[in-house]
């Protein structure tokens, strides 16, 4: 007597849905796999070290490790407000902050603006290529060229003044120079890799607002005013915001390749100053506090540029 065995049938697994996580995930590996660098590289270099903020509240001492050193609370924070280079290195760091703000903004907005006006195809790669180069150029060299330039027996900048029957300037021991110095090397070399933004902005412009105006009579320059800077006023904003909560946050290498004793009137800043402390000096508490500190105020510079923002515009951040 036989027996019937059950049909075998086979077994298909449950297609993932389409709102699922593993479903984005698969979906989306090869996106997910380029972004995984740029994302190990913030956990590993930004948000791992943030423990060593307690080193500020410490007597920090190698020998027994951050958890083990003395707490002190409060103490290097009041030690910095008390110190007789609190006021000029503030002062310092919000001048040339706010001169590389001012001048080094719009300097980016104004070449995007020009490049765009180019009709020569050719003309317009050639002036971006050469524009943007210098970014890629490091702190060290552009330091070493602002030096050459500016040498009192040899310099280009003062043989000019030479042919012109003025007396030659030593820029670099001068400290009422380093300010203009740095501002106008950094826009030289910044400012070309600044306007892949805004050329990627005016990209969106509906070209048929363009053609309107023109069939209205509006020349160039009424056309940049009305439709140009409102079509990129989101990337401006947004960009401004970023700007200035960066203010205090001023790159230490060109600062102290540029800078000298000499010229520490007003070229020492805070993350000069935090480097002489912290590293030269084997203050690590001290300098901790003031890089604290530093971070403190440009939180509340971006987040007062943002609600500034949202209340006299429509752009944002979030």
């Amino acid at each position: 007597m036989s027996t019937s065995r059950p049909a075998v049938t086979d077994v298909q697994p449950k297609p993932l849905s389409h709102t699922s996580l593993g479903y984005k995930i698969k979906r989306d590996r090869y996106l997910l796999l380029m972004v995984l660098p740029c994302v190990l590289y913030y956990l590993i270099f930004k948000y791992v070290p943030i423990f060593g903020i307690a080193i500020a509240f410490k007597d920090y001492n190698m020998y027994k490790g951050v958890f083990a050193s003395d707490w002190v609370g409060l103490k290097y924070f009041r030690m910095f407000f008390d110190s007789p280079d609190f006021f000029p290195i503030i002062r310092n760091t919000f001048l040339l902050g706010f001169y590389k703000l001012v001048f080094g903004f719009p300097a980016p907005i104004i070449l995007a603006l020009l490049i765009n006006e180019v009709r020569n195809s050719f003309n317009k790669r050639f002036v971006q290529t050469v524009s943007y180069l210098p970014h890629f150029i490091s702190n060290v060299v552009v330091a070493g060229i602002v030096v050459m330039f500016l040498s009192p027996s040899n310099g280009m900048v003062n043989r000019l003044l030479e042919m012109l029957g003025m007396d030659k300037i030593n820029f670099m021991v001068e400290a009422s120079w380093f300010r203009t110095i740095y501002v106008s090397s950094d826009i030289w070399q910044h400012v070309g890799w600044g306007t892949i933004i805004y050329l990627a902005a005016l990209t969106a412009i509906d070209p048929q607002l363009y053609e309107a105006s023109r069939i209205d009579g509006a020349n160039r320059w009424q056309q940049t005013l009305h439709i140009t800077l409102p079509g990129i006023a989101p990337a401006i904003v947004i960009l401004l915001i970023l700007d200035i909560g960066k203010i205090i946050e001023i790159g230490f290498e060109k600062v102290y390749l540029l800078s000298s004793p000499v010229t520490y009137e007003t070229a020492d800043i805070l993350s000069t100053y935090v480097y002489r402390t912290g590293l030269a000096n084997g203050n690590y508490s001290y300098a901790t506090a003031i890089d604290l500190f530093t971070g403190i105020i440009s939180f509340i510079f971006i987040i007062g540029a943002n609600q500034i923002s949202k209340k006299v515009s429509e752009h944002s951040i979030w």
